[in-house]
């Protein structure tokens, strides 16, 4: 019985996180084409003056942090016990 319970939760929390990383890629997707549209018009229509700095900037630390919620710190290298690997590491090295 528990053990049913176990495996649902663990599908529960993988299906979340599958969701997650979904979302995050349409997200990416979305600032790919929608960006280099609000380029041109920019460029076409003002040339005078890159309004697009603001979009491309502030929408992109946005994709930013939405990347950090999405993948952590793992793809840093700050990921959960990143220090104790870190010390199993080196201790590895200097045998």
């Amino acid at each position: 019985m528990d053990s049913d319970f176990i495996q649902k939760e663990r599908y529960f929390k993988a299906q979340k996180k599958v969701k997650a990383i979904k979302g995050f890629y349409t997200h990416l997707t979305i600032y790919c084409i929608v960006i280099p549209i609000i380029i041109y018009v920019n460029l076409t229509f003002e040339p005078h003056f890159h309004w697009f700095w603001f979009s491309t900037l502030g929408w992109g630390t946005g994709l930013f942090f939405h990347w950090l919620g999405v993948f952590g710190f793992n793809l840093l290298g700050f990921g959960k016990d990143w220090e104790e690997k870190k010390i199993k590491e080196f201790m590895n090295e200097n045998k």
